[in-house]
């Protein structure tokens, strides 16, 4: 943290401001650390701008805080990054106008910059077949990776969701599982016969890797560790980077790109939008919507490839 050089009265706002977040809001440190370092940036611009609203927080307005936005934006901050520190200023000069530190409150009426949309991504179908094509079968441990990737790609769950799945939650005779998800909500998901072949499979050898210390609660997980444990984030998510890395160049290759995949492939073989959203488990239509966004992209990049006056 670089320290300040200059007093004024902002200054003495700026303390009494880290006081408050402290004491009466029992803000944790890392909060702190970060609304500091954001004043800061803006302090050291007023000292450019206008050093004269240092000394006299009233000088600054609207129009200034606008300045400043502009400012990181050549600095070539995100939008999110620039929303998150005009919050900052937001949330500092509420405080001072509230304590009755200054007139008006100059971050009343500014708008936050609208954040970028970040679409999901997700693998190409060809990419995910390769995956799979690519997975051996001389170990046990190929076996439940093979599980383990087949059941992502066919149901679209979470990586929390795969990581509580119990032997109870999962019935062969209606080719579906039971999850529990976000907001404690259960879901049932249906799943084919090639995520079924890969589960009987590792179901046939999955004893193998029970022993005296599995306790009676990570006895009833499907998925395990070579110690006979409920297997972790970190394993499964290591497991998915090495199969993904293998056959793609994706700059993503989390368990959720595989989740992101399930509904973006459902959604261009024409799947109803409601139906994926009822799959995935989102509380409403706004989250499931981003995959729509994702599919008029890849129309876009067949329409501009394949027409011959199609450039864009």
């Amino acid at each position: 943290m670089r320290k300040i050089t200059y007093s004024g009265q902002m200054i003495d706002i700026h303390k009494k401001y880290l006081t408050w977040l402290k004491i009466e809001r029992n803000a944790s440190p890392h909060t702190i650390t970060s609304y500091e370092r954001d004043l800061e940036d803006f302090f050291e611009f007023l000292s450019e701008y206008d050093a004269e609203s240092v000394k006299d927080a009233n000088r600054v307005t609207r129009f200034t805080i606008r300045a400043w936005m502009g400012a990181l934006s050549e600095k070539g901050l995100t939008k999110s990054s620039i929303a998150r520190k005009v919050s900052t200023l937001r949330s500092f000069f509420k405080f001072a106008f509230s304590r009755g530190y200054i007139k008006d409150n100059p971050a009343a009426l500014v708008q936050l910059p609208k954040k970028e949309k970040i679409l999901p991504k997700s693998l190409i179908a060809d990419d995910v077949e390769a995956m799979f094509e690519a997975l051996g079968n001389e170990t046990i441990w190929d076996i439940q990776n093979r599980a383990i990737l087949e059941l992502f790609y066919a149901t679209g769950i979470r990586l929390s969701e795969l990581i509580g799945l119990n032997l109870k939650d999962v019935d062969f005779h209606q080719s579906q599982i039971r999850v529990m998800g976000k907001g404690a909500k259960e879901r049932i998901i249906p799943f084919g016969n090639k995520a079924g072949d890969a589960l009987k499979a590792w179901l046939d050898v999955r004893s193998e890797v029970i022993f005296q210390k599995t306790t009676k609660t990570d006895s009833g997980a499907v998925f395990l560790t070579k110690k006979g444990k409920r297997i972790y984030p970190v394993a499964v998510q290591r497991i998915v980077k090495e199969c993904i890395e293998r056959v793609s160049e994706a700059s993503k290759t989390s368990p959720h790109v595989l989740r992101h995949s399930f509904a973006t492939h459902l959604l261009n073989k024409g799947a109803d939008i409601r139906i994926i959203k009822e799959l995935m488990g989102h509380a409403n239509l706004t989250a499931t919507q981003v995959y729509t966004s994702t599919s008029v992209e890849r129309l876009k990049n067949i329409y501009e490839n394949s027409h011959p006056r199609g450039k864009l």
